[in-house]
């Protein structure tokens, strides 16, 4: 074989690979920076779901200590946060949301409190069923930051 050839092929065979190593470093830069985007979105989603959840929730506590009896379309909006939860949560925080939607619903079936004695029912720890839920929320999102 000639010398010439040989240089040429070395080199047409260096271009290519050559090149295939940069396609290949772009499609892995691409994939990466895409995932992380995705993930990014992702927590978004929840962090603005889990909000838009304990927002609800707590002005429906503060109704129920001053009302015996709920207008289901009051409780619209909690019920489909939850089902959207169902969706993108873990089951500790759809149980957790569950707890709080229980909870919910027994306050307004109980008596109903003046501002004097919320203190008081607040200090039982069943009662607040929030904590737990955004407690779970914390959880869920900390484990789900170290999986990109």
């Amino acid at each position: 074989m000639d010398a010439a050839y040989l240089s040429a092929l070395s080199a047409l065979a260096g271009s290519t690979i050559g090149g295939l190593t940069s396609l290949g470093a772009s499609w892995l830069t691409q994939h990466t920076q895409l995932k992380t985007q995705q993930v990014t979105q992702d927590r978004l989603r929840r962090e603005e779901l889990y909000r838009e959840f304990i927002e609800e929730a707590a002005k429906l506590y503060a109704d129920a200590f001053e009302h015996n009896e709920a207008a289901a379309s009051k409780m619209v909006k909690l019920f489909a946060l939850a089902s959207r939860m169902r969706v993108l949560a873990s089951p500790s925080v759809v149980e957790s949301a569950d707890r709080v939607i229980a909870d919910i619903i027994a306050t307004y079936l109980g008596p109903n409190k003046t501002f004097r004695e919320i203190p008081e029912v607040l200090a039982h720890a069943d009662v607040n069923a929030l904590l737990a839920f955004s407690n779970a929320c914390r959880e869920e999102l900390k484990l789900r930051r170290f999986f990109l």
